[in-house]
């Protein structure tokens, strides 16, 4: 069977490299951290949602968006200042407002797909990761964010999803912690939630026993293609401050990249263009040390539409509420004025939960114009791409895997690959539209 490399142990990475170990591969992987899942992988909101799978490419979120430039704690934030990158995926992004409605229902489909399979590979590997089904709980304030809500729903209701509207007294019904008046809102009973770092972890542990080679701490910086496959460059990142820099390379038949906002960068060392942006989002989680507080939080997972947060109950102790979209290039700093609306918001909805303690994080979604993840093949022979999921990373990761080792299979039983870049196809003809 092949070798093939996968550039990137976040949850994509680690997803595809159990995929290919299930299909007979051998397989390495290759990360810049000393461990799996220390990037967008790391904290984020949670959520396994498909009822969160509509696209952002509508007049709406543009108008949103002009509107919030001037506050520093709105949901979506936008730098200036000037950037070819960021402002030719400004443009591409307003092309695929005519894919709106497409992309949503594709999107759905694909959620509800990938939650099966992540919840088999939870169960036959034992991977403890704070799994609750609970469903999840969308909230909205006034009846123009209802109505706006209404018209969504159909859309992932052709996607397939259950997600039926609830009144104010259902959502008190549901989720009895929450102390704020709301509209409506819709229940997505199907959804659930789960620790994302550890989940990614223990199936890196998993893929480990199976076979899997794990390079931690290698800066990655050459891939060069040969008569014989690919010929992969490195140096240990903890090399760097030494006087002596330790350099490797590993030979391998394929290689795919699960690079997170570091894929465009990949992608253009491979004569391929990846236009993924750094989209930051925050994220906060609550340490319920005190009996009023674990009492006080949430334990269904909720989505407030006005806020543009969303929260996880993960175990007993820690409540994690998530948010906002900055554009910023790749700046990682945690901004305090981005923080604190996240703690005002657990402040005002849930008052007796303990806030002093609260640890801060923000991660880069690799996040693509169209607003859905790049699953197909490259240029070159032996080049594969499962990256770009966005927000959605979480959601999507256990299907792309899917898509791309077949992918894989398809390039293995052929002796000569096409040389032109292709569109993966998936188990079910309607996901070969993701680009």
């Amino acid at each position: 069977m092949p070798h093939i490399a996968i550039i990137g142990a976040g949850i994509t990475g680690v997803t595809t490299a159990y995929a290919l170990l299930e299909r007979g591969y051998r397989v390495t992987v290759l990360d810049r951290h000393r461990y799996a899942a220390m990037e967008t992988s790391f904290a984020n909101g949670g959520q396994l949602s498909a009822s969160n799978a509509e696209v952002w490419n509508s007049a709406a979120t543009i108008l949103k968006g002009l509107r919030w430039m001037l506050r520093s704690d709105a949901p979506l934030l936008m730098n200036p200042k000037p950037s070819w990158h960021k402002y030719s995926w400004i443009g591409e992004f307003i092309g695929g407002i005519t894919r709106y409605r497409s992309n949503t229902i594709e999107t759905t489909r694909l959620a509800i797909e990938a939650r099966k399979h992540l919840f088999s590979i939870a169960q036959r590997e034992n991977i403890a990761f704070d799994l609750e089904r609970r469903g999840i709980l969308h909230v909205y304030h006034d009846k123009a964010g209802f109505d706006a809500g209404l018209r969504v729903n159909t859309l992932l209701q052709q996607g397939g999803l259950d997600r039926r509207p609830v009144t104010p007294n259902e959502i008190r019904s549901i989720e009895p912690a929450l102390q704020t008046t709301c509209y409506g809102g819709f229940f997505t009973p199907s959804d659930a939630t789960g620790d994302i770092h550890k989940f990614t972890r223990g199936l890196a542990d998993a893929c480990a026993r199976r076979g899997a080679i794990f390079v931690h701490e290698a800066d990655v910086d050459t891939i060069a293609r040969g008569d014989e496959g690919f010929r992969i460059g490195w140096n240990e990142t903890a090399s760097h401050e030494a006087d002596v820099v330790t350099r490797h390379e590993l030979h391998a038949d394929g290689i795919v990249i699960c690079a997170g906002v570091a894929s465009r960068h990949f992608a253009s060392l491979l004569n391929d263009r990846v236009n993924v942006y750094p989209v930051k989002g925050y994220s906060i989680t609550v340490q319920l040390d005190a009996p009023q507080s674990r009492d006080a939080a949430p334990t269904v997972s909720l989505l407030d539409e006005a806020a543009k947060i969303v929260t996880s109950r993960l175990g007993a102790d820690r409540f994690r509420v998530a948010g906002t979209a900055e554009f910023n290039g790749f700046n990682r700093d945690i901004r305090a004025d981005r923080i604190q609306p996240l703690v005002d918001w657990v402040r005002h909805h849930f008052p007796d939960i303990d806030t002093s303690k609260v640890v801060p994080w923000a991660g880069l979604r690799p996040m693509m114009p169209n607003m859905m993840p790049v699953v197909r093949a490259g240029r070159m022979p032996g080049v594969f791409y499962n990256t770009g999921h966005g927000h959605l990373g979480w959601t999507l990761s256990a299907a792309t895997a899917q898509m791309v080792a077949g992918a894989i299979d398809d390039w293995r039983d052929l002796d000569t690959p096409s040389m032109v870049p292709s569109e993966v196809e998936a188990a079910e003809p309607t996901h070969a539209a993701f680009l």
